[in-house]
């Protein structure tokens, strides 16, 4: 570790704290229906949008309503990116000349930008048109956001009503999201990147001829590089605000036309992780205490900061294959040090350990390194992350509303440990409860480990294994692990562009996305019909040093029950096969 490195690390968690107060206080506000200072522009839209689409923002439906109105929402984008990519080549705006994406690749890439996962088996700037990138995935990159906190403003909801069958309305929840919250954000961020360098045209693709001719590994003969253009800046932007991750092109943030500067990776790690914190103060501002919004950010914090510190550990102690070549890891002023391959030496391994982190903590998926050059303990990092069920921040409004799952689990086996019916905010926690609770922790898991088992002894999985051993395990756990959690961070060696993994991968993203939003509606509106328990002496307080702690128990425990043995088959054993 430098002192750079921590410097950077202390930076970026201070300006993230001072930003989660005022943006959580905005948000909250455009949830209630109170008025903000964007309302003399963008009301008039919003009364447009539901003019036209038919739609009375003053009727509230109950939770089964607003699960049929997001799934057919989302169901009717999927078909849509679908039938875009598989017929780009007729359309415009394809200076390239792409053709029709595979019907395999089209699904796994239609259900990935949907559910927000931005998984790609693909290369952004070798397959897909500029209006296949503008319409289907920037669209989506909104669309799939929005979803995510309309589902957490209901969820929120539920909880902080009592007596009622209604939880909102998510048509509303979903337009006020990207007109608000989302796309203000978006354009803001979007101006400082094409400010800073990031590309955003439409124009052919350049070339540059070369100094001296080379050859391809086929012995081609090679006069100049191809430079691949297009409006990158806008979808940038929103990838990374919305918890995306779908990177334009295939480097991700580690190419310099999406991510130029020092100071634009700074900005983009704030964006995938400002909204998600912000959304702890709005919750804790809609239920009336914001103390429970500041306890559940406290118990977020305390995992992601010693997730960032075991991941800054080990790929800063460097890698041990090295030392025996006789290569200097050491930090110094003209080396920085540490295991660098897989990294940008303009932004070194503070910048790389903390997207990292961010990006599998989050659901954003987006990289600025690549995670399969990592160290084995490295590599663990992202993977428990994501194993936790990404509730540490976690994506924008999922992570949530995962989290409140775990409170919910947490609050009712304490209420069993003292032998008193458990209660939240006033709420009975009782069998419905828990049924709910579980499905949502057991469903992501047991979708991830039964697909990795299956590719592991199938022809077909095992013919996308580039690395023998636990390590091509770990690219498969990896893969499903990602998938499943709607993350789209890769390790990177696995060939997941074949039938098999495309549509194994599409199945386990809509179970992570949808068959655990169905459910969390579920739990909602079986909280908001509940009557108002008034708390007494015996109530568990919910905003305490000792619940935070005790949340964070639970958390824990359930990632690792669920997961140590697959580590244990990959990142731990490739561990102790290292020399030392």
């Amino acid at each position: 570790m430098t002192l750079i490195g921590i410097g950077q690390i202390i930076l970026y968690l201070g300006v993230l704290l001072l930003v989660t107060k005022p943006l959580g206080t905005f948000i909250a506000r455009v949830f209630q229906g109170e008025r903000t200072f964007l309302d003399p522009v963008v009301a008039p839209l919003e009364r447009l949008i539901y003019r036209v689409a038919a739609i009375d923002p003053r009727k509230e439906m109950n939770w089964k309503e607003n699960a049929v109105a997001m799934l057919l929402f989302n169901g009717c984008g999927i078909v849509f990116l679908y039938l875009l990519q598989r017929v780009q080549q007729v359309l415009p705006l394809n200076p390239q000349g792409f053709g029709a994406v595979t019907p395999d690749s089209a699904l796994n890439t239609a259900v990935s930008y949907v559910t927000n996962t931005n998984w790609q088996g693909y290369s952004g700037e070798t397959t897909m048109s500029y209006l296949t990138q503008m319409a289907g995935m920037t669209v989506q990159n909104f669309l799939s956001a929005a979803t995510g906190l309309a589902i957490m403003a209901l969820f929120i909801r539920g909880i902080a009503r009592h007596s009622v069958a209604t939880l909102g309305n998510f048509w509303v929840d979903l337009t006020r999201s990207t007109l608000y919250i989302l796309l203000p954000l978006a354009v803001i961020l979007s101006l400082v990147l094409v400010s800073q360098g990031s590309v955003q045209n439409l124009s052919s693709y350049a070339s540059a001829q070369f100094l001296q001719p080379t050859a391809d590994t086929s012995g081609t003969r090679v006069t100049e590089q191809v430079i691949a253009m297009g409006p990158a800046a806008s979808q940038v932007a929103i990838k990374h605000l919305g918890t995306n991750g779908g990177g334009f092109f295939n480097a991700n943030a580690s190419h310099p036309f999406e991510s130029p500067t020092p100071l634009t990776d700074f900005l983009l790690l704030l964006a995938e992780t400002c909204i998600a914190a912000g959304v702890c103060y709005t919750y804790g501002v809609m239920v009336g205490d914001k103390r429970q919004g500041w306890a559940l950010l406290t118990a977020m914090l305390l995992i992601y900061v010693i997730a960032i510190v075991g991941l800054y550990a080990a790929e800063s102690a460097g890698n041990p294959v090295l030392n025996g070549l006789g290569v200097d890891q050491h930090a110094s002023a003209l080396n920085p040090g540490g295991n660098m391959e897989g990294k940008e030496t303009r932004l070194g391994i503070g910048p790389s350990i903390l997207m990292a982190t961010a990006s599998t903590s989050t659901s954003t998926g987006a990289v600025n390194s690549m995670h399969d050059s990592y160290t084995p303990l490295g590599g663990l990092v992202p993977l428990v992350m994501m194993h936790l069920g990404e509730v540490v921040l976690g994506g924008v409004g999922s992570g949530l509303y995962g989290m409140l799952v775990f409170v919910i689990v947490a609050v009712f086996v304490a209420g069993l440990l003292v032998g008193r019916t458990p209660e939240y905010l006033g709420h009975k926690i009782e069998p419905f409860e828990m049924k709910m609770a579980s499905l949502l922790i057991l469903i992501m898991p047991i979708a991830v480990l039964v697909f990795t088992a299956i590719a592991v002894v199938t022809d077909a999985g095992k013919a996308g294994i580039s690395n023998p051993g636990p390590h091509g395990f770990t690219e498969i756990l990896y893969a499903f692990t990602s998938q499943g959690n709607n993350n789209g961070s890769a390790f990177a060696g696995l060939n997941a562009n074949t039938p098999f993994y495309n549509c194994t991968g599409a199945i386990a993203m809509l179970i992570g996305r949808f068959w655990l939003a169905v459910p969390t509606l579920a739990l909602a509106g079986s909280l908001a019909r509940k009557k108002l328990i008034p708390s007494g002496e015996g109530t568990l307080p919910t905003h305490t040093p000792l619940f935070i702690f005790w949340l964070i128990a639970v958390i824990l425990v359930v990632g690792a029950l669920n997961f140590l043995p697959a580590l244990a088959l990959g990142p731990i054993v490739e561990f102790f096969m290292m020399p030392h």
